[in-house]
């Protein structure tokens, strides 16, 4: 009887073969992560610049131009801190109309119900009215929260309140300049804005108060 026969064994891959095979291919994906990020990253500035941009000149009525002045400790100036980054420096916008400064542009962060929310909103430090406000970036819910950006009649109330602002319930408020009523059904994303402005302009409307323009080309 013939024994059967039998199979030779196949050869293994050795363990460095497969490390080095592994190896290669995770260089090359971080080479293309890296490359892609390196290559998108200019279009990313540009478009969040010209976002802001818009935004400026939204809370502010169009103006014909505007100022970049960086918050430092104790002033308002038209020169990046030594050692600042203007990407990540604080910066706040000060609009021009008619050689007149036609308010500034505050960029405000605070929690919200959801997540943080990160707005901007004009200011005229002379009589302390709000001249209007933009939400740029928010994750509230749909249908609710969303509101404080979708709904008109509430983000009007930001061209005439006065700060600090108050937040009241419809029906409940006495008529006061600093009164803003809030977004039923979405309060705590209402007195996240307000909380933010607040607090934003405690911190920097001394510096708003004393600042005295000096109007640079456009």
């Amino acid at each position: 009887m013939t024994a059967p026969a039998t199979q030779p064994p196949r050869p293994s891959a050795s363990a460095q073969r497969l490390i080095g095979t592994l190896g290669g291919f995770g260089v090359l994906a971080g080479l293309l992560i890296v490359s892609v990020f390196a290559a998108t990253q200019p279009r990313i500035r540009a478009n969040k610049a010209a976002a802001l941009a818009a935004a400026i000149n939204e809370v502010l009525a169009a103006p014909e131009h505007y100022d970049t002045l960086y918050v430092t400790a104790d002033s308002l100036s038209h020169t990046l801190p030594a050692g600042g980054n203007a990407e990540t420096a604080e910066a706040v916008y000060l609009g021009w109309r008619e050689g007149r400064p036609a308010g500034f542009a505050i960029v405000a962060n605070g929690p919200g119900f959801q997540d943080n929310i990160r707005l901007i909103f004009g200011f005229d430090a002379a009589s302390s009215q709000l001249l209007g406000m933009k939400v740029l970036e928010s994750k509230e819910t749909p249908g609710l929260g969303d509101k404080i950006y979708k709904d008109a009649e509430f983000v009007a109330q930001f061209t005439r309140v006065r700060a600090p602002l108050v937040g009241v319930k419809e029906g409940q408020g006495e008529g006061l300049p600093t009164e803003l009523v809030m977004i039923t059904g979405a309060t705590i994303s209402s007195r996240a804005l307000i909380k933010a402005i607040n607090t934003t302009l405690e911190r920097v409307g001394p510096l708003l108060a004393a600042y005295v323009p000096q109007e640079s080309q456009p």
